[in-house]
Order: C-alpha cells, then sequence, then structure tokens
C-alpha cells in the first residue's frame, strides 16, 4: 500500500514539475517578445492543400503596435500589409487590391499578430501544449477564435525563445508552414513602413483574404 502511495506521489509531482517546466518556457518566448518593438526576418513559405503546392519567400517586418507587413520576392511585389487598422493583400498583374479590417481578419498570417502586442501565449492558444525539441522546443494548440479553420499551429522555438518555425494545419487538412532567419531585433522602422497605396489603376475591394 505504502509503495502505491510513494508512487502517485512521485507521478503527481513530476506532473507537477513538468507542468512548471512548460509554463516556464511558454514565459521564455512571452518575455523574449514583450521586450521587442520590432523585428525584421527573412520567411520561407511552403502551402500544400486544395491540389496546389506553392512555396514563396520574402521579408517579414514586425512593428508595435499592430502593424505587420509580409514582402514577397517570389513573387515579386506580393504584398500582405496590416496597418493596424486594416489588412492589404496585392498581387502584381491583379486589377483588385483586397482591404479587411484587421479586427475581422482569420488570414493564417494573422496568428503572429500575437506578437504585435502583449505576447500571452496562454491566452492565445487553446489546448497548448509543449515538447522538447532539439535545443529549443515546440509550443503547440489552436489559435483562439480560429478552431473552425485551424486544426493546429506549432511554434518551433530556440532556447533563448525566439521563433524560428510556424506550422499551420488547416481542418480541410491543408498545411502552411513558416520558416524564419536573419532576424534583426528593434531594427528602425517608421509606420510609413507599413502604408499600402493601391497602383495607379488598381482599385481596392472589402472582403476576404486570398489563400
Amino acid at each position: 500500500m505504502l509503495a502505491k502511495v510513494a508512487l502517485f506521489v512521485s507521478v503527481c509531482c513530476s506532473s507537477v514539475a513538468r507542468a512548471q517546466d512548460n509554463d516556464a518556457l511558454v514565459r521564455k518566448v512571452d518575455d523574449h517578445y514583450n521586450h521587442l518593438n520590432s523585428l525584421r526576418a527573412h520567411y520561407a513559405e511552403r502551402y500544400s492543400g486544395m491540389g496546389m503546392n506553392r512555396a514563396e519567400e520574402g521579408t517579414l517586418l514586425l512593428k508595435k503596435p499592430g502593424r505587420m507587413r509580409w514582402s514577397y520576392a517570389t513573387p515579386v511585389g506580393k504584398v500582405f500589409v496590416l496597418d493596424g487598422k486594416f489588412a492589404w493583400f496585392y498581387t502584381p498583374g491583379d486589377a483588385q487590391a483586397t482591404r479587411v479590417p484587421a479586427k475581422q481578419l482569420d488570414d493564417l498570417r494573422s496568428p503572429l499578430r500575437f506578437l504585435l502586442g502583449h505576447t500571452q501565449l496562454k491566452k492565445e492558444l487553446d489546448s497548448l501544449m509543449v515538447v522538447t525539441d532539439g535545443t529549443g522546443f515546440r509550443i503547440s494548440g489552436v489559435p483562439k477564435g480560429m478552431a473552425q479553420r485551424v486544426k493546429s499551429l506549432s511554434l518551433g522555438v530556440t532556447a533563448a525563445g525566439a521563433i524560428e518555425q510556424m506550422r499551420l494545419e488547416e481542418t480541410d487538412g491543408a498545411v502552411t508552414e513558416f520558416s524564419f532567419s536573419q532576424m534583426q531585433e528593434n531594427v528602425p522602422v517608421k509606420d510609413a513602413d507599413f502604408a499600402f497605396i493601391p497602383p495607379a489603376g488598381v482599385s481596392v475591394v472589402e472582403g476576404l483574404p486570398p489563400i
């Protein structure tokens, strides 16, 4: 009987210790990004779903509060801009640019918006889990408010708390993966870097973001 009690206590203590370790790792990410005002990084994006396989890359620029710009190198000129009030989507050659109010945005890049304010991953992700992964760790969960579209969001994080990878699996089986490199923190940026002005002859439509 005493052996069973000791085993039970040992299991409980081990579970508590793991939970404390996981909380510490999540707080490490929170603390890392809460000390940032801006970030520039190179990204590579891969999408697989709906009969398509697509690879793109470019530069990501973030600025608190609420500003984000994805400038694509392939295809050249494609942009996704979050200016604090609206999200803008445009691909060169299109006759229209799409504008979506930021509060209505559910684009798959929008989970990174938690980096644009006061980061609290435990409040941003439901069913949050943490596992060690090589020299770093991986955080996974479901972004709040996106359960109908996103099955899982997984973040690959360094030992220092920097996000190097992001993987989103949608409920329909589509997968979008991002990898980030050449990260520069607290770089000089201006609000003007997040302004989008439609090219001449391009009209603006309100609507949902393209895939």
